[in-house]
Order: C-alpha cells, then sequence, then structure tokens
C-alpha cells in the first residue's frame, strides 16, 4: 500500500468539505492513452488505490503500462474502540488522497482501447466516487 515516507505533520486538521471546486491540475491525460477521472470528489484511502491497481494489473495480464496519478499523503486519524471522550486526538489509522471532481486518477497504455476500457470500468467499483473512462482522440 501506498503511504508517504516521511511527513510535516503526523496529525492533520480534517478540514471542511468544499464540493463545488473542481480540480486545477491533474484534470487531462500526460501519459496513458485512456485514463479514469473522477466526477465527484472523495477522499481515495490508499487500500482503495490498490484494489484499483490490482484490478488494472490482472485484467491486462501484466500488459502495458499503468500510471496511478493521486498518492494517499493525507494522514486520517481514529480513536481505539470503548475509548472514553477526551485525551486527545487519536493515532493515525490511514492515509487518505483528496480527490476533487476532474481529476485523472489512473492512466493506462499499451493495451488494445477495449481491454483498458473494460479494465478501467472493473477498476470504477474500487473507488469510493463517481469516475468516467477518458480516451485521448
Amino acid at each position: 500500500m501506498l503511504i508517504p515516507k516521511k511527513v510535516k505533520h503526523r496529525k492533520w486538521h480534517k478540514g471542511r468539505a468544499r464540493n463545488k471546486r473542481m480540480a486545477s491540475d491533474k484534470i487531462e491525460l500526460a501519459f496513458g492513452q485512456h485514463g479514469l477521472k473522477a466526477l465527484t470528489s472523495s477522499w481515495v484511502s490508499s487500500r482503495q488505490i490498490e484494489a484499483a491497481r490490482r484490478v488494472l494489473t490482472r485484467h491486462t495480464r501484466r500488459g502495458g503500462k499503468i500510471w496511478i496519478r493521486i498518492f494517499p499523503d493525507r494522514p486520517v486519524t481514529k480513536k481505539g474502540s470503548e475509548v472514553p471522550m477526551g485525551s486527545g486526538k487519536g493515532a493515525v489509522d490511514h492515509y487518505v488522497s483528496v480527490v476533487k471532481p476532474g481529476t485523472v486518477m489512473f492512466e493506462m497504455d499499451g493495451v488494445t482501447p477495449e481491454q483498458a476500457i473494460e479494465a478501467l470500468n472493473l477498476a470504477r467499483y474500487k473507488l469510493p466516487c463517481r469516475s468516467r473512462v477518458i480516451s485521448k482522440e
């Protein structure tokens, strides 16, 4: 799974949901011919990214090339079960990537268009946000 090697701050504030903002970077295909673009905003965990990556590599039978354009660098904390209120913030549980609408999350190249589109459609089921398969044409 993807986790950062080193972070500036161990625990982050949660922040406020800003669903209306579109992504300003990673909005075009940069590496491959086919990609998966987010339509809604969400937090994508490192486990979900790994699950989608495994679907892509298995469906293409390890052919072609896959680029993962998102990286989980945001820590999410969680307190233990049956812990009383108070006594500070919980320990870091996992890492997520903040995905805004319009972000290209995965790209593929080196396989047939039908195979790439089918693999990306299977990977969509593993992700928490709505997404669309896009192609360079």
